[in-house]
């Protein structure tokens, strides 16, 4: 199937009105809403907008490619629209964009579809390309521009024939559709310049395709993993592997091939990490123990959230003189006190074990972390048979690695659980008692620290948010505070919500008070940072602090430890760990409390505000 086949003179606009993303977004998708494209228009821009908010489209050098698969989408087809003075799409090289295809792909779109919409992805790297479709007239102009190049494209691939050489590269996206064609292409057209052999084996929505072999790996000096999906590594134990996002594939082309070609890239020692010291920033430290840990957390967080949520509104059914709850309170109660929060250890352990080892070790943990939830072992104990349960299973696959062939049936449904849940469950059995005290005496702890210590405590989980935003150091002051309120204890949970929102409350603020220090950009950021802030997304802040480091995250910082302070000063304590105001009807106490806590996170954002503008200077026009 051609592209010409999905682009048709009835989805081109050649003079796009909006001047910003999400107008663009809504202009494009009444385009193909009215040319028959879409069963559900609502739906597509949903599907659209979830696959911005994974990272922007706007791909830079002046292109955005939105693009959705879901059924939402009638038939497969691709809109153009172009802008000759420019939109600002929040592209990733922070240009305007001019040319903007959005892709609309079918939930079932079989893969002459998918090649086609690949296709499109790779064209547009080429400047004759882009250059042809700004001067383009009329809609014909765009459809015979495409046509010519893609039959170009059709020889080139006939001639082209196997690669084999000494730099391999696999790519790959969430959606499947345009980045991960985009950064192939870009990185074969790139090592082709550079007269450096390369193959690069896609992992698209139509599956993988130029799949790496056995042979060629074993042959490769390096290989480049250039995907924000899963990928199959384990065939790359033993090489130098370089691990980047896929918009790197993109846009830092020359570096990772110079990178390949110096081997300068860990060896890859298959799922238990690299035997040599990570590169700095390389999957932003999440491998290895960490990895395991947050794949266990953003699990159990659904768990928290829902049963606390529950928890707080059986309060409401509760009458405040005799303590009585009603019948509808017992039984909210009972929903996410007994049964939701029940499951919060066993469902930490199991998915810790099972990011180690895969399915087989899912169940070994689950066994291992009710043991812990039962015997009142807490936090603690659920992360010890999470990575006890995971470590002994890849141990069991060692073990049993040269039964007969017969035999590799029964592996995953007999013999891996079977081991598994025994050897775990025993070493468990005789851990459950001491991991019990420690975790009581954590609670003695809390429970026994005075104002002053407790305000410490909340500066130090407060400030620990803001550090990196999101990044391990606010991952583990967060899984602190899921921890202890695993056992009851919520005020360390207020304290870090507080000190997570801040961050982006504060340079929204700044935005506002001190405009002549922030470009245009930056401002538009701080409309959306507000909303971020409220919602508890602590990464809004990100774009400041990766453009001002030394200035922004000081005084994001400061006023984190300021809010997380007050709160625990205040004696606050929250049973949703996530939602930011939504959630402040689920603090403990009087409703005087919520307004105690809108003043530390005002004033933690008025700090954060402040000392930004005292240090930052005036944008020079």
């Amino acid at each position: 199937m051609k592209i010409t086949d999905l682009l048709t003179k009835s989805t081109i606009n050649l003079e796009l009105k909006s001047t910003e993303k999400q107008g663009t977004i809504d202009e494009m998708v009444s385009l193909l809403d009215r040319a028959g494209k879409l069963a559900d228009a609502k739906a597509y821009r949903e599907a659209i907008q979830a696959r911005e908010d994974q990272t922007t489209t706007g791909i830079g050098e002046g292109i955005a490619i939105p693009h959705a698969k879901t059924k939402a989408v009638k038939e497969p087809a691709i809109a153009f629209g172009r802008s000759v003075e420019g939109l600002d799409y929040e592209s990733l090289d922070g240009q305007p964009a001019h040319l903007v295809f959005m892709i609309a792909a079918t939930e079932g779109a079989n893969d002459t579809h998918l090649q086609a919409l690949s296709r499109l992805s790779v064209l547009l790297l080429k400047d004759e390309v882009k250059q042809g479709l700004l001067d383009a007239k009329t809609p014909d102009d765009v459809i015979a521009l495409i046509s010519s190049f893609e039959e170009e494209e059709a020889e080139e691939e006939q001639t082209t024939g196997e690669v084999q050489g000494q730099i391999l590269a696999v790519t790959g996206c969430p959606t499947g559709i345009a980045h991960t064609y985009m950064a192939a292409d870009a990185l074969k057209n790139k090592a082709k310049e550079m007269n450096v052999p390369i193959k690069v084996e896609t992992n698209g929505s139509d599956g993988a395709k130029n799949v790496l072999t056995a042979e060629e790996i074993e042959n490769a000096v390096a290989i480049i993993v250039a995907a924000d999906t899963k990928v199959e590594m384990e065939r790359f134990k033993g090489k130098r592997v370089i691990e980047v996002p896929v918009t790197d594939g993109i846009r830092k082309t020359e570096t990772l091939i110079n990178r390949a070609i110096k081997q300068d890239a860990p060896v890859y020692q298959g799922s238990g990490g690299s035997g040599e010291k990570k590169e700095e920033g390389q999957a932003k430290g999440r491998s290895g123990v960490y990895k395991h840990l947050m794949n266990g957390v953003s699990n159990m967080l659904p768990f928290i959230v829902g049963g606390g949520i529950l928890i707080a509104l059986s309060f409401m059914f509760e009458d405040q003189i005799t303590g009585e709850r009603s019948a509808l309170g017992d039984i909210l109660s009972y929903i996410g006190g007994a049964n939701a929060f029940a499951l919060i250890i066993p469902v930490l352990a199991g998915f810790i074990a099972m990011s180690i080892a895969d399915r087989p070790g899912f169940a070994p943990g689950m066994v291992g972390g009710l043991m812990v939830a039962t015997g009142n072992a807490g936090f603690l104990g659920g992360i010890i048979a999470g990575f006890l349960a995971g470590y002994l299973v890849l141990g069991l696959k060692r073990v049993f690695a040269n039964l007969p062939q017969v035999f590799n049936g029964l592996k995953p449904v007999l013999i891996y659980p079977f081991f598994g849940i025994l050897i775990t469950g025993l070493i468990m059995y005789w851990a459950v008692q001491p991991l019990s005290a420690i975790n009581q005496g954590v609670i003695d702890w809390l429970g026994g620290l005075g104002t002053g210590n407790l305000a410490l405590l909340g500066l130090l989980l407060g400030g620990m948010m803001a550090i990196d935003m999101g990044g391990p150091i606010n991952k583990a002051a967060y899984a602190f505070a899921l921890a202890v309120a695993a056992d009851g204890q919520f005020g360390p949970q207020a304290a870090v919500m507080a000190g997570g929102m801040v961050p982006p409350l504060g340079m929204a603020l700044a935005t506002t008070l001190f405009r002549k220090k922030f470009n245009e950009q930056e401002r538009k950021t701080g409309v959306s940072a507000y909303f971020l802030g409220a919602f508890f997304i602590t990464e809004g802040a990100i774009p400041f602090a990766a453009a001002d480091p030394l200035r922004v995250i000081p005084s994001a910082v400061a006023g984190s430890a300021v809010a997380g302070g007050l709160t625990l000063w205040f004696d606050l304590a929250l049973r949703a760990p996530h939602g930011g105001i939504f959630v402040f009807p689920t603090l403990e106490g009087a409703v005087i409390n919520i307004l105690l806590y809108a003043i530390a996170i005002v004033a933690g954002t008025v700090v954060t505000a402040l000392t930004v503008g005292f240090l930052k200077k005036p944008v020079v026009a």
